[in-house]
């Protein structure tokens, strides 16, 4: 439809039961760092190049499972937590975690050449567990709560951290069967509806990832008569703030044509090329269930604490009487429809 990893050596640091909020991986330890990669980025690896298919697969998609906190190869790395040092990777060693309300907790580090012994006691903004290994430029720390991942950019986790960029919505995009549309001036039958849209790092990213952009956390989407009057309730597309769906969600949450900062297609990896953030709001959308006329299509997308970017655009149904729409897509198999957000008078 819509045309649009990690080489690692990982340590895992237990965490005691007490601690709550805790302080960069590397100096200085109260000073907030670039991210070059935020939780719940797209991660694609197309295994064909782009003149030979490679957006239409096969290839590896998943959610970006932490932050990749940028730092010169070689810098030195310390635990956020003081605990016990083990090593992850072939041996796939078993964590002994200490409880965080009520679940166990862990801490991943990946890009790490490591100098500490496996069962190592290790000791927050003291121990070098290892440094950047290159040619990465950044470490990659994940968040376990339980036994899913959890965003380390949400208050009360990795701190200090501000954020008062906006995402930027570009467009919203409708497809059919004849492709993509160039303009919803009079749809007809069932159509793909996507939107480009991206955020900015807080803080400039040094090297090859600068002026590069992250995704969203959380993107939303509405239709309304131009009177105001709801047409189709707020759905959520996509929510990243706290937790990530499953990766073989990911064509659920991103549209075809979605891609990775520097992507790689086939053998080429295109350096320094800023990603393509294509969020998928309905990928098979009846608009036959819209009487004929003119809509508002709402979009909000917000970052993890709040800022937040709106985009409206109109469009127009006109389904011909006898049912016929040249183009339209064919019908997807019967499902439940997915569940409305109860009213909420705030923004995201």
């Amino acid at each position: 439809m819509l045309r649009r990893a990690c080489l690692a050596v990982v340590l895992t640091i237990d965490l005691p039961a007490a601690a709550a909020s805790y302080a960069w991986t590397v100096r200085p330890f109260d000073k907030q760092h670039p991210i070059r990669g935020l939780f719940g980025d797209p991660r694609t690896v197309f295994e064909n190049g782009v003149l030979a298919g490679g957006f239409d697969g096969p290839g590896f998609f998943s959610f970006h499972q932490g932050v990749d906190i940028s730092a010169p190869d070689g810098t030195p790395i310390y635990p956020v937590v003081s605990r016990i040092a083990h090593y992850l990777g072939a041996a796939t060693l078993n964590i002994d975690t200490g409880l965080y309300q009520g679940n166990e907790r862990v801490f991943q580090y990946f890009h790490v050449v490591p100098i500490v012994g496996e069962g190592e006691q290790v000791v927050a903004r003291q121990t070098v567990i290892g440094y950047v290994q290159a040619p990465f430029a950044h470490v990659h720390l994940t968040e376990i709560n339980g036994t899913q991942s959890v965003n380390p950019l949400q208050k009360g986790h990795l701190s200090p951290y501000a954020d008062h960029t906006r995402p930027t919505i570009r467009d919203a995009l409708f497809e059919n069967q004849t492709g993509l549309l160039q303009t919803p001036l009079g749809l007809c039958g069932r159509v793909e509806i996507a939107v480009n849209t991206f955020d900015m790092p807080p803080v400039p990213v040094p090297g090859n990832f600068h002026d590069l952009p992250v995704a969203p956390a959380f993107v939303r989407w509405d239709i309304t008569h131009l009177n105001g009057a709801p047409a189709l309730a707020w759905r959520t597309t996509a929510d990243f703030r706290s937790t990530l769906p499953a990766n073989g969600r990911f064509y659920d949450i991103y549209a075809k044509g979605t891609y990775e900062n520097a992507p790689r297609f086939g053998n080429q990896q295109y350096r320094s090329m800023p990603g393509c953030y294509l969020f998928l709001l309905a990928v098979n959308f009846d608009t036959t269930s819209l009487p004929n006329g003119v809509y508002s299509l709402s979009i909000s997308a917000a970052d993890v604490r709040g800022n937040s970017a709106h985009f409206r655009e109109r469009f127009s149904v006109l389904n011909a009487h006898s049912g016929v729409c040249p183009g339209s897509l064919a019908a997807p198999p019967a499902t439940a429809p997915p569940g409305a957000e109860p009213p909420a008078g705030t923004s995201p």
